[in-house]
Formats: C-alpha cells, structure tokens, sequence
C-alpha cells in the first residue's frame, strides 16, 4: 500500500500563493495516477486536481487558471501549487495515489491531509 505525506499548507492572505507537496512511498509511484482533494467544514470531499501517469491534468472548474498539479517521479512527489488564493479556498488538501494511470480509476491511498487557511 502506498503512504503518502502532505506538507506546505499554512495561513497566507488572499491572493498569496502556498505550494503543497506530497511524498509517496513505494516503486509504484510512477504508473498512478495522483490527485489533489480537499474538504471544507460542513462540505464533502472534492476533486481539485489530478494527473495521470503520463502527464495529463484534470482541475476542478474553480481553480482552473490558479492551481497546477504536476509529479517528479524521480522524487516520487507530487506537487500543487496554488496562486491568486481565495477565502473559499480554505479546506484541508488530501493526497491521492488512484489505482490506476488515468485520473478515471478508482480512488486508492490518502495522504493525512494539511490544512490551508486563507483570511480575507
């Protein structure tokens, strides 16, 4: 089973940018698939971003144009960094390893989460 670490999240004012990394063990990284989620107080759990093994990015309607996910599979990390931050943005960001290539197989591992908090 593959564990994956989170870390970089923080306070920062809107508009300030915060990069999330995300540490996975295992030889499997490469051929997963990864993604970003996160989960706001009182809401469900949702996709911010994911790319496949060969590269190919998927991002939730709200941060297109402001986030980009990208991996460094010699460093078996996966990255998210975030610009532009809205008060909205606000949740606690999980790490996924999906069983699978593509972004469109099933959800696998999660990370412990970390929160990021942006103040208005």
């Amino acid at each position: 089973q593959v564990q994956l670490v989170e870390s970089g999240g923080g306070l920062v004012q809107a508009g300030g940018s915060l990069r999330l990394s995300c540490a996975a063990s295992g030889s499997m990284f490469s051929i997963n698939a990864m993604g970003w989620y996160r989960q706001a107080p009182g809401k469900q759990r949702e996709l911010v971003a994911a790319i496949s093994s060969g590269g190919s990015t998927n991002y939730a309607d709200s941060v297109k144009g402001r986030f980009i996910i990208s991996r460094d599979n010699a460093k078996n990390t996966v990255y998210l960094q975030m610009d532009s931050l809205k008060p909205e943005d606000t949740a606690v960001y999980y790490c996924l390893s999906y069983a699978g290539s593509s972004w469109r197989a099933s959800l696998g591992s999660w990370g412990q989460g970390t929160q990021v908090t942006v103040s208005s």
